[in-house]
């Protein structure tokens, strides 16, 4: 085994030249979110002997709290194993982190890994336990959007844009507002799920490295989008629509389908569903999302919760 000292960086300025191909684990995403109200990122870096990066990783913690229901704590979110040479190296970054973070933070999370199996043996070694999860994301490279749904979906997304829906790019304070009023209104029952401050979403489309979408039907923004792009894929992070107020028009499949064909449109090769529900056997919105040609992956989320019993438990109630 190599020898390998590692890192953990709280300011760009002082973090060394690492790999930016993967924006998930890039100085780009690091400024953004310490530039978000309630986000300090961490990156992680493995160096070797003669000074070479041999890896690193980008942990983001969130500090969450809400009057209702009421809560009030910090987590630790790793989108992706980051970038390394070999598995020593993720089991030092992994290392690296959970000591700097396993007392100051409820739980850790790391999830949209490559494969299943990556990083399986470096995760049970250092305490987290894994829940298998469902991944699932487009090709934009061989087929075009329209050869992968039925006839009976684009007779409806037809309809629809013969009633005047229309996706579009966010453009202006208005619609900008707009996006962000109902991101906020579709996801406020939903616990898990964190909106962050709008400035993430503003520094995000700034710098190149995403895009809002919303759909309008008589100038009344019924659905938007948020993608980020890395490595030639765009990735959809966020969604919300105003599925129940106006049903007659499908705001959920006409934002969708607009925010995979505007994909197709850039050229990417892939759109990732970053978020396709929790992992029950049915899920309506699963089913929704594979409506529309896409492929599902078996994977896993992989956690790690500073209280020793709760995360015991967990470990036992989620074993092979």
């Amino acid at each position: 085994m190599k020898e390998l000292t590692t890192t953990i960086y709280t300011k760009a300025s002082t973090i060394p030249e690492i790999d930016e191909t993967n924006y998930f684990h890039s100085k780009r995403l690091f400024n953004l979110c310490r530039a978000t109200p309630r986000h300090k990122p961490y990156m992680v870096v493995a160096t070797t002997a003669d000074g070479q990066v041999a890896g690193h990783l980008l942990a983001i913690v969130r500090y969450r709290m809400s009057w209702l229901p009421p809560y009030l704590y910090r987590h630790c979110r790793v989108l992706g194993e980051g970038v390394y040479a070999d598995d020593d190296v993720f089991d030092a970054l992994l290392k690296a982190l959970v000591r700097r973070l396993s007392n100051t933070v409820l739980y850790i999370e790391v999830s949209h890994l490559s494969r299943k199996t990556t990083g399986y043996r470096q995760f049970r070694q250092n305490g987290f336990f894994g829940v298998n999860w469902m991944s699932i994301h487009n090709s934009l490279h061989s087929r075009t959007p329209e050869e992968r749904i039925s006839e009976k979906m684009l007779r409806r997304i037809s309809s629809s844009e013969d009633r005047g829906v229309e996706t579009k790019v966010v453009e202006g304070d208005d619609e900008f507002r707009a996006f962000m009023k109902l991101l906020k209104v579709h996801n406020v029952p939903k616990v898990k799920r964190y909106v962050p401050h709008e400035s993430f979403f503003r520094g995000m489309v700034e710098a190149g490295d995403g895009q809002l979408l919303i759909t309008r039907y008589r100038e009344r923004v019924i659905g938007c989008s948020a993608l980020v792009f890395s490595n030639g894929n765009a990735y959809l992070w966020y969604m919300a629509f105003r599925r129940k107020s106006f049903a007659f028009v499908h705001p959920d499949q006409m934002t969708l389908w607009h925010t995979i064909k505007y994909c197709h449109s850039q050229g990417y090769q892939h759109i990732y569903f970053m978020d396709v529900g929790l992992p029950y056997k049915k899920s309506p919105f699963r089913e929704f999302i594979l409506g529309f040609g896409g492929k599902p992956t078996s994977t896993r989320r992989w956690f790690r919760f500073s209280i020793r019993w709760v995360n015991a438990l967990l470990t036992w109630l989620y074993r092979d």
